[in-house]
């Protein structure tokens, strides 16, 4: 599967570059990873969900890294989820914000198969990307992802299956917590 996405961001090229090379700040706003932990200047392990209450581990390598510019990665050894990707950061019309283009290549678990029931249960990876780039965009220009009073508890609200329409939690739901 290939997927791109890009959006602005309204913070300088080499702000949101040092962000995303900082790879442990990438589960702040991408809902399926779990952890990154860095094993080497340009070398870290992966950890992210997968649907049906899977998890999916992966080692990485920075193959291309040019400050304020781009960052190009792919996966190594035995990944449960073979990937590579491009990040690039650019400048915006308006010579103050950065646009962010990301092309990304990985292979689904289960083929089409895998892309079928994923879609199914909402895990369009299209949707997906983009609202990963959209949280980026607000954790740099706001400092956190913005969360709405149907889902106060962010990337943990998935559990809640099937979700309803917004609306304020009642008090027994908020004294549950996240975890309920």
């Amino acid at each position: 599967m290939e997927l791109t996405a890009a959006t602005t961001i309204r913070r300088s090229a080499s702000e949101v570059y040092t962000f995303w090379r900082d790879l442990e700040n990438l589960p702040t706003f991408m809902a399926h990873l779990e952890q990154i932990r860095v094993t080497g200047d340009r070398t870290s392990h992966w950890a992210a969900d997968a649907p049906f209450g899977k998890g999916v581990e992966w080692d990485a390598e920075i193959v291309d890294d040019v400050p304020g510019e781009r960052i190009t990665w792919r996966s190594t050894g035995n990944a449960d989820v073979p990937n590579a990707g491009t990040v690039r950061f650019g400048p915006a019309p308006d010579g103050v914000s950065t646009e962010v283009h990301v092309a990304l290549t990985y292979d689904i678990p289960g083929g089409a198969i895998g892309k079928a029931v994923a879609k199914y249960f909402g895990e369009e990876p299209h949707q997906q990307l983009d609202d990963d780039l959209r949280r980026l965009k607000q954790v740099l220009e706001t400092g956190e992802v913005v969360r709405s009073d149907g889902a106060p508890w962010g990337k943990r609200a998935r559990k809640e299956f099937p979700q309803r329409p917004a609306q304020p939690l009642s008090d027994a739901e908020l004294a549950k917590g996240a975890d309920a």
